[in-house]
């Protein structure tokens, strides 16, 4: 009997990609992150017939069709749910939850923040664009406040969530944020979320250019976006710009914006590290802080990471402890036993 060849078929993006028409509005966001999880599944290490994509309801909620991997597209706001029960009773599956910000954050709110705070080991790839696209453009959990949409055309007077405060605020062992149109950062931060051991949460920006074009533009775009984002990177200073001429610094817990210079060098900065918990709560909320006085540029990259036991892993040790100490159960038994009801 010859031996089992362990080694992995070498794939590539078109291996995960099917022969279903991408039915997208063109220019839509999703193609480019489509393009990317298509691009980064072949490097990251698991045979094809391991990796599930499930999602929910809304424009993003397409994607199992057009991934060549196992999927279900399920129902709205419970894909959390439901890929919680598949990796409790599976865990050797590498499981991507995709959705939206009214998929997630409105009707599945509370399944999506139960999921990080259990820190199953899964990845919740969030498609922000901060309205409802399939709906055709209502407001959302995430719209800006005075948003004039169909459902709201004298403004929307919500207060909007920010994604990666909420998720930081159920215990997500992973947060990060990244953007449809930076492909390469865009592979960096889904290659991060598969690697980390836990409920990873990435928000992604995406452009409807249908119902809220030019939403992130200002962080997209050549003329502004080196001005206005800031790229994390693991033990390094807060620096942006389009000279690499500013960065921030600590005033206490206060972030300040500084020019590199005769008054301020890079000595002088924040440098980022990714497992300090209250300096992440810090640059999850600088941009929409009303506390925090100036203009800051939006950061994008790995905000927290943290280790925790994972509840798929917790769930099976429990179980095995149990029949290890009373025997496996007989269902028989216990539906013939004397625990038994009569109703009127």
């Amino acid at each position: 009997m010859s031996e089992v060849n362990s080694v992995l078929p070498t794939l590539t993006a078109k291996d995960f990609s099917t022969d279903q028409e991408v039915r997208w509005c063109p220019g839509c966001g999703d193609y480019s992150i489509l393009a990317q999880v298509q691009k980064v599944m072949p490097t990251i290490g698991v045979p094809k017939e391991n990796i599930v994509i499930i999602s929910g309801i809304g424009c993003s909620s397409r994607f199992p069709y057009y991934m060549n991997t196992y999927g279900m597209h399920s129902i709205h706001g419970r894909a959390t749910a439901i890929a919680s029960g598949l990796k409790a009773t599976r865990p050797e599956l590498s499981v991507w939850i995709v959705t939206g910000d009214g998929d997630s954050l409105s009707i599945g709110g509370n399944h999506t923040i139960h999921l990080l705070r259990r820190n199953f080991d899964v990845n919740v790839l969030l498609f922000n664009n901060q309205i409802y696209g399939l709906t055709k453009g209502q407001y959302s959990p995430t719209s800006e406040e005075n948003k004039i949409t169909k459902s709201t055309p004298l403004g929307s007077i919500d207060h909007p969530f920010n994604p990666l405060a909420l998720a930081m605020g159920a215990d997500a062992s992973f947060i990060a944020r990244s953007m449809d149109r930076d492909p390469k950062h865009l592979q960096q931060m889904l290659t991060r979320s598969h690697q980390h051991k836990g409920a990873s949460f990435l928000e992604i920006y995406q452009n409807c250019n249908i119902f809220n074009d030019g939403a992130f533009e200002i962080f997209t775009e050549k003329g502004s976006k080196l001005n206005e984002t800031l790229f994390l990177e693991q033990g390094k200073p807060l620096i942006f710009g389009a000279n690499q001429n500013k960065g921030i610094k600590l005033d206490g817990l206060k972030p300040v914006v500084v020019e590199l210079g005769e008054n301020a060098s890079t000595d002088d900065l924040w440098i980022h590290d990714e497992r300090d918990f209250y300096k992440a709560q810090i640059l999850i909320r600088m941009f929409d802080d009303p506390r925090i006085e100036g203009h800051f540029p939006r950061p994008f990259g790995v905000f927290y990471e943290a280790d925790r036991a994972c509840y798929e892993d917790a769930l099976n040790m429990q179980i095995e402890e149990a029949v290890a100490k009373k025997g496996s159960g007989n269902l028989d038994k216990l539906l013939r036993g004397s625990e038994v009801w009569e109703i009127a």
